[in-house]
């Protein structure tokens, strides 16, 4: 079991900047991959950012790119999100989650982190 805590949720004015942390625990010597997501009311949860833990190769979805990096602390077992220039409609709760291995998909899920931007 992989047990996945988020913070650094909050409230930021359109155009601001919020950087999320998510720590990994228990089994974490067999994680493959940790991801971000977010879902805002009323939609379905989308993919935002991923990181390859060994390799730390990083992958974006279209929406954030140029704008938000992901990136690891291995020591830690710590991923991080930094989000600048955020958007009233980037308002969600933002989960992070772990994938295993590569043939799995992403199988532990952390409780999420609510991230309001303001216009």
């Amino acid at each position: 079991q992989v047990q996945l805590v988020e913070s650094g949720g909050g409230l930021v004015q359109a155009g601001g900047s919020l950087r999320l942390s998510c720590a990994a625990s228990g089994r974490t010597f067999s994680t493959y991959e940790m991801g971000w997501f977010r879902q805002a009311p009323g939609k379905e949860r989308e993919f935002v950012a991923a990181i390859n833990w060994n390799s730390g190769n990083t992958y974006y979805a279209d929406s954030v790119k140029g704008r938000f990096t992901i990136s690891r602390e291995n020591a830690k077992n710590t991923v991080y999100l930094q989000m600048n220039s955020l958007k009233p409609e980037e308002t969600a709760v933002y989960y992070c989650a772990v994938r295993s291995t590569i043939a799995s998909q992403y199988d532990y899920w952390g409780q999420g982190t609510q991230v309001t931007v303001s216009s």
